[in-house]
């Protein structure tokens, strides 16, 4: 083979390579719902020519910074006021993809069967990150446990509780920790995702719980150099087929509802 034709078969099989490589994506997600409606859509990006490789997280921080770092090229565990709190809180760029569901947040009780038996300054577990925290509130002041100084601020913390008449006594703990500290505390407000991990089921076992109304809409996160690659886009469309609509409606029973 002559120095030319060397060259044309080197340029073919590094394009081949690159658009191999293009064609490969990595999300960091949750166990439950994420990864498992990741694992769902798999075959039908590989149908596409895309390779989805899939790495579960357990924490709320480190998919992002790994997105950030482009150690990653997207991630499915969050909402976007989560997104956005940790954005200006970390000055990262991260950006939206496409909604693709809601998990209605609730809260649980190993010691009471009802709201009615809340104790007067019983001890209420909630997350400790802005957004998940402030949701917790709003959703006890939505049930007139409580009432906010603002009544629509999705970053409320425990200090912002203008009324407590039950004086309940608030414990903000990192999200993932709260299915097991459970039988500790008197009530627990749970992300779905990490309810569904410990067995709860939010239709049954949740004393309070979001409607499918909810803003929190969970989304596919990536960043700006890569947000509308044809391999992203392909991902998007797969999350938000008929195909995922059915499978989440059928596997979830109500605990995590598409937005789409």
């Amino acid at each position: 083979m002559n120095v030319k034709k060397t060259l044309v078969a080197l340029a073919a099989v590094a394009t081949f390579s690159a658009a191999n490589a293009a064609d490969k994506l990595s999300v960091a997600a949750t166990p439950v719902p994420h990864a498992e409606i990741l694992e769902f859509v798999k075959p039908m990006l590989a149908e596409q020519g895309v390779e989805l490789d899939v790495k579960v997280f357990t924490d709320y921080v480190q998919p992002n910074i790994q997105v950030d770092q482009k150690r990653m090229d997207a991630n499915f565990f969050q909402h976007k006021p989560y997104l956005d709190e940790f954005n200006a809180g970390r000055g990262t760029d991260l950006v939206t993809v496409t909604g693709v569901h809601v998990e209605p947040f609730g809260a649980y009780s190993s010691k009471i069967k009802s709201l009615d038996e809340l104790k007067e300054g019983a001890v209420v577990a909630i997350p400790n990150d802005p957004t998940n925290g402030g949701r917790a509130l709003l959703l006890l002041q939505q049930a007139g446990l409580i009432k906010l100084e603002d009544a629509s601020k999705i970053t409320a913390t425990p200090r912002d509780i203008a009324e407590n008449p039950k004086d309940l006594d608030f414990k903000e703990l990192e999200a993932a920790t709260l299915p097991r500290i459970l039988n500790q505390v008197d009530m627990a407000l749970i992300n779905t995702n990490y309810a569904l991990e410990a067995g709860l089921n939010p239709t049954e076992d949740a004393l309070l719980i979001e409607g499918a109304e909810s803003p929190y809409v969970n989304i596919l996160v990536s960043r700006p150099d890569n947000k509308d690659s044809a391999a992203m886009q392909k991902l998007s469309g797969a999350l938000t087929s008929q195909a995922v609509k059915d499978f989440i409606l059928e596997k979830y029973e109500g605990a995590v509802v598409p937005a789409f």
